[in-house]
């Protein structure tokens, strides 16, 4: 169940509160069992699991806030098994975890002001799907002025009618390193 007012999951109240103020947040979108499907759907998922769960671990060995989207519609409603975040990624007690009904994490959320109230300026961002949450996200948080690193092996989709799942990572790579975001493999990225 969804607490309004704040967008945080009851079982996961409150903000994080890191022992001290750090600029930089790891954002995981979306990976839900509802979006990550079967394997053989989503492109290269289970290299896309190990990647983010060893960015999640790492990320959390040097206290830096890690806050998941998790998408809050149509058959992804509260609580179904399709809206549960990826249990190989899942949310620990303190973890920030936002609902939102758009594709871009911004839109209609509380995450910009959660962000202020740690200090964030440069966000690390992964999950699911390439060419709709991801990259709405990315161009949102370059707009608001974020430093925006996207890991470049930690972000997936499925194919789609007129690209593969490869073409349409390999495409979004391309645009977010050419403007929008620096790009890092999974294992270069340094949370120092």
């Amino acid at each position: 169940m969804q607490n309004k007012q704040d967008g945080i999951i009851p079982n996961f109240q409150g903000t994080i509160k890191p022992t001290r103020k750090r600029d930089l947040a790891l954002l995981i979108i979306d990976v839900q069992n509802g979006v990550l499907g079967k394997e053989n759907e989503t492109y290269q998922a289970a290299t896309l699991l190990n990647n983010l769960e060893n960015l999640i671990k790492r990320a959390r060995g040097a206290a830096i806030p890690v806050i998941y989207i998790q998408h809050n519609e149509g058959d992804m409603k509260p609580c179904a098994p399709s809206w549960q975040i990826h249990h190989r990624v899942a949310p620990q007690h303190g973890d920030l975890v936002i609902q939102k009904a758009n594709p871009d994490s911004f839109q209609d959320t509380n995450l910009e002001e959660e962000l202020k109230i740690l200090g964030v300026r440069k966000l690390i961002i992964g999950g699911l799907q390439t060419e709709w949450c991801i990259d709405s996200t990315v161009r949102r948080a370059y707009s608001l002025g974020f430093d925006v690193i996207v890991v470049e092996d930690g972000h997936s989709t499925m194919d789609s009618p007129v690209l593969s799942a490869a073409k349409i990572v390999e495409h979004h790579n391309q645009v977010f390193g050419g403007r929008f975001a620096r790009l890092r493999k999974a294992a270069d990225v340094d949370f120092r």
